[in-house]
């Protein structure tokens, strides 16, 4: 015969251990980090198909432990992972809750390197050898961590390539295999409003194992 009185006692502890670990997945997700694992080659040679990454949420959030103000916005470099400008995010309660927690989510969401900042004047240039080079503020960037200044895709006059000047608030995001990835050239600047987080390690597989830069 069944204890209803033991049955309802296990029923409620189990629901609350499934609440608390969702809100558990939700806020570690949300203010912390979560994993992700990356599905093309546009990041060639510094992240390949099958990495598996830890991506850190502190950077879109104020230095508390200072104070109030959004000090740790995306600097030049960062690799980061967003939602791009063309994808519409759903804001429906169930797709609210995939994107909290991940479940059954299919919101599009690509990685890519800061390149330009807010404020600043970006133009690409190929030399007269065909290599492609990033100018900031008339300067040429340093890229060591680019697949190749060669292999590049063409410009033309329906792509980003400069010169302009990047919006306040917006960044040129660029993929480190610049001859096979979809970014800024093609769509434009992006909002800080569409970053989701910083790619900060490698964890998987274990050869590949170590920070990202």
């Amino acid at each position: 015969m069944i204890d209803k009185e033991k049955f309802k006692a296990e029923f409620k502890e189990t629901i609350d251990t499934i609440i608390f670990v969702v809100v558990a997945v939700i806020i570690i997700r949300f203010f912390i980090a979560e994993l992700r694992w990356i599905p093309s080659g546009s990041m060639k040679p510094t992240l390949i198909e099958g990495d598996r990454i830890v991506v850190e949420k502190l950077t879109k959030f104020p230095n508390i432990i200072k104070n109030q103000n959004f000090e740790n916005e995306p600097k030049r470099g960062d690799i980061m992972i967003f939602y791009p400008p063309f994808v519409e995010l759903k804001y429906s309660p169930l797709a609210v809750f995939s994107r909290l927690t991940g479940f059954f989510c299919k919101d599009v969401a690509y990685i890519k390197r800061v390149i330009g900042l807010p404020g600043e004047k970006f133009e690409i240039k190929a030399d007269e050898k065909g290599a492609h080079h990033v100018y900031i503020n008339d300067k040429r960037l340093s890229e060591e961590y680019i697949m190749s200044e060669y292999d590049y895709h063409k410009c033309y006059d329906n792509m980003y390539c400069g010169p302009f000047i990047i919006p306040e608030g917006e960044y040129f995001m660029m993929g480190d295999n610049r001859g096979n990835s979809q970014d800024s050239r093609f769509w434009g600047t992006l909002s800080k409003d569409r970053f989701i987080g910083r790619a900060v390690f490698t964890f998987w597989p274990l050869n590949r194992l170590g920070k990202l830069n």
